[in-house]
């Protein structure tokens, strides 16, 4: 493993900051508009979108997850906006660029970029869950339309968004991993009911969506049908890759620092007590093994090797590390967690109602791009080639 960077890819870095140091921050400030036209100007640099075709709005640059990588460091360090984030921006457009037709590329990726399309996503169902191939959310084809009927939960943002990709059985009699179709729908319509699930942290940012003889177009299905299981997996690939990242867990680790500098336990700052020092240098080691991992698939991907089932790996440890993290931060607070208006005997209210928001947020992170125990199961039948229980070998999904 080389965990340098070539002089190709420090020249890059240069070309990076030389570009941020024109381009940014905007004279005007950082409004609405100026961020818009940065990305725009970055687009067409090649900083920005790098894996979308320009026909659809990227800037269609060659796979090379070291300059991503550089472009990341770089607009951090200057404090320059990135990609807009969106399930359809990180979910769907890769699945569309590796199965849709070309009218659904030219379509939909562009004004997923722009916003004009808000998608969420129609996986799980109240009774499909880890095991979403036995959804039961049907859509039958009469004449140019699918008519859609069933339910689906846990549909982070439906009741913003404007569409949603979604898995359903379009063929009742085939296996279940072979009859499940994946389609595109536009939510705002009467067959649709969107109902909003108030969480541990007071929002509501899940929702349960129903559909009664809901409707979309005939061609709205993105690869063959009755294929849904195959497309969805490019899905799932891109969500485990959004949940991982380097600059998440250290920027999360020197929160935590800061926080234990911050707070006190018997008259003196916590970092100070020798417990919580050593959960922080444990947690610190962590964060390193989970960077120069990261590095080391870097690496890999610089010489077009095979990472195998190390996305599957980088995704586990990344919602376990986090999770510990976020239970330091609470036990740092203390009783204040347990308070509806925190911090006001200790840090600043605003800081300690953070930590504790994200604390029980993060409590989505084992089954988010994946439950953890699914993703061990994965690990240890395909990655280890461990033999499966007999319980589930004769439901196992098909081999791709």
């Amino acid at each position: 493993m080389d965990l340098s960077y070539s002089p190709v890819h420090e020249a890059f870095r240069q070309e990076t900051r030389a570009f941020l140091g024109r381009a940014w921050p905007p004279a005007e400030g950082a409004t609405e508009e100026a961020v818009g036209a940065f990305r725009d100007l970055a687009t067409a640099e090649g900083y920005l979108y790098r894996n979308i075709p320009r026909a659809y709005g990227g800037s269609e640059q060659p796979l090379d997850l070291l300059r991503a990588e550089i472009i990341a460091e770089e607009f951090g360090r200057a404090g320059a906006p990135l990609e807009r984030r969106s399930r359809g921006l990180g979910l769907l457009a890769p699945t569309l660029l590796e199965w849709g037709e070309e009218w659904q590329k030219r379509r939909f990726i562009p004004g997923t970029l722009s916003g004009e399309y808000v998608w969420c996503q129609g996986y799980s169902e109240p009774n499909a869950g880890s095991d979403l191939a036995s959804l039961r959310t049907r859509a039958e084809l009469r004449g140019d339309q699918w008519v859609v009927n069933g339910q689906k939960v846990w549909s982070s943002d439906a009741h913003i968004a404007t569409h949603m990709f979604m898995l359903v059985r379009t063929e009742p009699d085939a296996p279940k991993h072979r009859g499940i179709s994946y389609l595109l729908l536009d939510l705002r319509q009467p067959g649709v009911t969107i109902r909003p699930l108030r969480q541990i942290t007071g929002d509501s940012e899940f929702n349960e969506v129903f559909f009664d003889d809901a409707v979309t177009p005939a061609d709205w299905i993105v690869g063959p049908r009755g294929r849904g299981w195959e497309v969805s997996r490019s899905t799932l690939k891109a969500e485990r890759t959004n949940l991982n990242g380097v600059q998440f867990h250290n920027g999360m680790f020197n929160r935590l620092v800061r926080l234990a500098k911050e707070t006190t336990r018997d008259g003196r700052p916590a970092i100070q007590d020798p417990l919580i020092r050593d959960r922080l240098a444990a947690l610190q080691a962590r964060v390193l093994a989970t960077t120069y991992s990261t590095y080391r698939h870097l690496s890999m991907a610089a010489v077009d090797q095979d990472p195998g089932g190390f996305p599957l790996m980088m995704k586990l440890n990344g919602s376990n590390l986090a999770q510990e993290m976020y239970r330091l931060g609470r036990d740092l607070i203390g009783d204040d967690f347990l308070l509806a208006e925190p911090g006001r005997g200790g840090i600043g209210r605003r800081e300690a109602r953070a930590w504790a928001r994200q604390t029980m947020t993060s409590l989505r992170l084992a089954i988010a791009g994946g439950a953890s125990n699914i993703q061990r199961n994965i690990i240890a039948e395909r990655v280890l080639g461990l033999p499966r229980d007999e319980r589930t070998a004769s439901a196992a999904p098909p081999q791709a």
